[in-house]
């Protein structure tokens, strides 16, 4: 298509747009009186507005029914992870089975890692790129120290090479296969969160399996934002949080997913509680723990059902969408974006570097933008002129067009304030 740097040719784009509506199913802040251009859902997604009336309806259960809302509620409190299974598998390509919600993210990774971070004294190394999310980096740590190895020696970090933004997919592959039959456990992210960058998770995943591996991947920027098909691309584990794309509310609960080849496999390690018992037999309160089948019997706690309440409302959203609608339009309004930057960029006296991948298939709804020449100063311009984006040492700005909530002339008029910021004496 033919992009124009129009507000007209963007109202267009938006009256074709067959998710445009949805953007009224979210609630904006304000700056200076108006709804702002909200690119920050790779940090925090929008509040869907029927959040609300889900957690009311757990609130009003609460209150009616006390501790008898565990069986007699609209939806009982202690099943209600299950509702997760069908729309979740549909998000992430998984069997219902597969799939689960517990916790927070870096305490899902630990937990998974307990099953599938199991090193020997000749396989114990740990497969991660560099520069991945901090969090990430002080779990491989932690963990290689418990197990009593060296992280300098145990932890290779694949790299860019001089000059690139982004890793090779060929650098990772050629990593795997040198380290070979050291290597125990392959965990990356699969969108690296500072470049936007998407990984080839069947590629690497078959890699690493080929050398006797165990391969998960952290999530966080790729639930609800990319195609996944986990099940079909034999990964054994996954975790992803669902505050971002998945507008579930600040720190919220996490997802999982095991694949069912790891199912009926209990002389895996895991740390068991009562959650994760037989749901037949969990009242019974025996002494023996008996897992329940499928990724549910990963779980160890009681579930916070109002911790739930906004997720169930969220990937019933996505259940009414679907990820292709989703993945249709991101491609183009990220297109659009990249478009309206670059025609910025030849009125301006500036020179911007767009960091994330042009390829299409290595990147989603996130362009990573250096801003040469300038510094801090534009980007406390955008936000005090309502556009809500994210700042990155030493001069990048993160944008993420959510297709549920951005629109086309979102991108137009971003592009205006740009202009005017960079042009401000």
């Amino acid at each position: 298509m033919d992009f124009q740097n129009t507000r007209e040719f963007a109202q267009q784009l938006d009256a074709q747009d067959k998710l445009h509506h949805y953007k009224n199913e979210f609630i904006f802040p304000q700056v200076n009186g108006r709804k702002v251009i909200y690119f920050t859902g790779n940090s925090l997604g929008l509040q869907p507005k029927r959040t609300k009336a889900y957690i009311d309806e757990v609130m009003d259960d609460w209150a009616k029914l006390a501790v008898e809302g565990h069986f007699y509620a609209e939806k009982p409190w202690w099943d209600y992870h299950e509702r997760f299974a069908e729309p979740l598998s549909k998000i992430v390509g998984a069997l219902p089975s597969e799939v689960t919600v517990m916790n927070t993210l870096t305490v899902n990774l630990h937990l998974l890692m307990v099953s599938f971070y199991r090193p020997t004294e000749k396989k114990y190394k740990i497969l991660c790129e560099s520069k991945a999310f901090p969090s990430d980096q002080y779990m491989f740590e932690s963990q290689v120290k418990f197990h009593g190895f060296n992280p300098d020696d145990a932890i290779v970090e694949i790299h860019r090479r001089e000059g690139e933004h982004n890793i090779r997919l060929e650098d990772i592959l050629a990593k795997i296969e040198e380290i070979g039959e050291e290597l125990a456990l392959v965990l990356i992210g699969g969108v690296n969160y500072y470049t936007g960058q998407v990984f080839d998770i069947k590629k690497i995943t078959e890699a690493g399996h080929k050398v006797g591996a165990y391969v998960g991947w952290d999530l966080a920027h790729a639930a609800g934002n990319i195609k996944l098909d986990l099940h079909d691309w034999e990964v054994d584990f996954a975790a992803w949080c669902s505050y971002k794309y998945m507008n579930s509310g600040p720190g919220n609960a996490s997802g999982c997913f095991i694949h069912e080849i790891h199912h009926d496999n209990y002389e895996l390690n895991r740390f068991s509680g009562w959650w994760g018992q037989n749901k037949e037999r969990r009242f019974l309160m025996e002494p023996k723990f008996s897992p329940e089948k499928g990724a549910n019997g990963w779980q160890i706690s009681n579930l916070p059902v109002l911790t739930l309440a906004p997720y169930l409302a969220s990937v019933e959203m996505f259940d009414e969408v679907g990820m292709n609608a989703l993945i249709e339009k991101r491609n183009q309004i990220t297109a659009y974006l990249e478009f309206i930057l670059h025609e910025i960029d030849k009125e301006v006296e500036s020179t911007f570097e767009i960091i994330t991948p042009k390829n299409q298939e290595e990147r989603a709804s996130q362009l990573s933008v250096f801003l040469h020449g300038e510094g801090r100063e534009l980007f406390d311009y955008l936000m005090k002129n309502g556009v809500i984006t994210d700042w990155r040492e030493p001069n990048v700005i993160r944008l993420a067009p959510v297709p549920f909530y951005c629109s086309f002339e979102d991108m137009y008029e971003f592009g205006q304030i740009l202009k005017a910021g960079i042009q401000a004496p």
